[in-house]
């Protein structure tokens, strides 16, 4: 009956492209540069920002990954989503109508106008470090969903392609209106799956009580606090740094089209990521049940199996949207870095606005390339994933205080800071698991970049330049 579930996903990519074609044209209306083309010409409604963050934020580690967690530690997974969520409630009420006011396009151009070129060209190694990795684990993800899931028709390999194929081509041909306007499909899609997968998972055991009933003797099940409330701190911390300091969330606000707009994409975004992870853990705890003794990472797709072929391939669709939802905004968000920060800034200062774009274009085909063979040596990105996300604590700091307390920075303060916190991150990696006193290197990390921020000026007394609008 594969059948089925794959005609499902056809008709969905198909919706996907057809929504990419009418995006095209909107994005010729902005204009044909970089802004045009990447950040669509700063025109996002808020509900289009909102849904290209919930898509970003809901990837295979907020559906699949929870459910894995909780196949073992019960609901308390689905805190890692409330996390994100947390920290899309923080960028909106905090920083991002002052992100809009200034009218930058990365994060590295802020570093530049404020701290000079060098902390400019470490700024942007660092996004490119974050967000290329990430991008190379949605294809991993896309595959193993195509291929865990139907695997008559997919393999791992075949499955990483054809996802590839389909969120490169949606940046490739639409932009960053089509990035948003699939993304509201994307998560209708995710919604209408994981709740639907949910709902008959939870009716066939009876309820909500007779599953619980139901769990192993030693299973946590609804309790909130069973991963532990030192890890779901750390998911908080985390994420409420990552979203003030990674290109691809942040450059959602200022594709706006103002402040108002931008604050509230992130509120919005934030109510639409919340539900998703608490509901994906439920379906862990149901896998808990039915399937007692398997592998972690099998708990949803065994679930998913158990369903008819129509909710089964429903379902694919919404996690695999999933996928590459989160995958499509990533890959934008390099490519605005190498083409802002890198081509514009020191190769090609001048180009005409359709040469620009066609640059644009260039470097996302080069860099769809460049992770999909980096996707191929996933072990060594999942453990290089942990470094990437915990460096946003230096970038977050720089910016916060850039935008909040110049007069506590100098001109030095965000190249040592970020300098500090790459080194300190490789002591992490390379010390002994009992020297580490603290239990998640983000606190570690953000003892250091603060050590090093406060310290700098006692040896740089140079002012920045001011250059963020109050």
């Amino acid at each position: 009956m594969h059948w089925i579930p794959l005609t499902v996903v056809a008709l969905y990519i198909g919706a996907l492209f057809a929504v990419t074609a009418w995006a095209r044209r909107l994005s010729r209306r902005s204009g044909s540069g970089l802004v045009g083309y990447l950040l669509a010409g700063r025109g996002l409604p808020a509900g289009v920002a909102a849904a290209l963050l919930a898509g970003l934020a809901v990837g295979g580690a907020s559906t699949i990954g929870v459910a894995e967690r909780a196949y073992t530690v019960g609901l308390s997974a689905g805190w890692y989503n409330a996390a994100w969520a947390a920290g899309a409630f923080v960028m909106g009420l905090l920083a991002a109508r002052r992100y809009r006011r200034i009218g930058i396009t990365t994060l590295p151009e802020l570093f530049e106008r404020s701290y000079g070129t060098g902390a400019r060209v470490l700024g942007v190694a660092g996004q490119l470090v974050l967000q290329l990795v990430i991008t190379s684990l949605q294809y991993v993800a896309g595959g193993a969903i195509l291929s865990s899931l139907m695997p008559d028709v997919f393999t791992l390999r075949s499955g990483m392609l054809v996802t590839a194929v389909v969120f490169v081509g949606i940046a490739l041909i639409g932009g960053f209106w089509a990035a948003g306007l699939t993304n509201v499909i994307n998560v209708l899609v995710i919604y209408a799956g994981i709740l639907l997968g949910a709902l008959l998972t939870v009716g066939r055991l009876g309820g909500l009580s007779a599953m619980a009933a139901r769990l192993p003797a030693a299973h946590p099940g609804f309790d909130l606090l069973a991963v532990g409330p030192g890890l779901i701190a750390a998911w908080f911390v985390v994420m409420i740094t990552q979203v003030h300091s990674t290109q691809a969330v942040i450059q959602i606000g200022f594709a706006t089209r103002d402040e108002r707009s931008a604050s509230r994409a992130y509120l919005l975004g934030g109510l639409l990521i919340l539900p998703i992870g608490f509901i994906s853990a439920v379906i862990g705890i149901a896998a808990a049940v039915l399937h007692p003794g398997i592998v972690a990472t099998e708990a949803l797709p065994r679930v998913v199996l158990d369903l008819p072929p129509l909710a089964a391939g429903l379902i694919l669709a919404g996690l695999w949207a999933a996928d590459v939802s989160t995958a499509s905004a990533l890959l934008m968000g390099s490519a605005t870095l190498v083409c802002n920060d890198i081509i514009r800034r020191f190769f090609a200062p001048a180009l005409s606005p359709a040469r620009e774009q066609f640059v644009c274009r260039v470097t996302i085909a080069v860099l769809s390339v460049a992770t999909f063979l980096l996707a191929l040596t996933v072990q060594g990105i999942l453990r290089m994933l942990l470094v990437a996300l915990t460096l946003a604590t230096a970038y977050t700091l720089i910016v916060l205080m850039t935008l909040f307390a110049p007069r506590l920075c100098r001109r030095a303060s965000a190249s040592w800071t970020l300098a500090g916190t790459m080194i300190a991150l490789a002591a992490w990696q390379l010390a002994p698991p009992a020297w580490r006193l603290l239990p998640h290197p983000i606190y570690f990390t953000w003892l250091v970049s603060l050590a090093v921020f406060f310290a700098v000026p006692l040896f740089d007394r140079r002012p920045i330049v001011a250059s963020c609008p109050g």
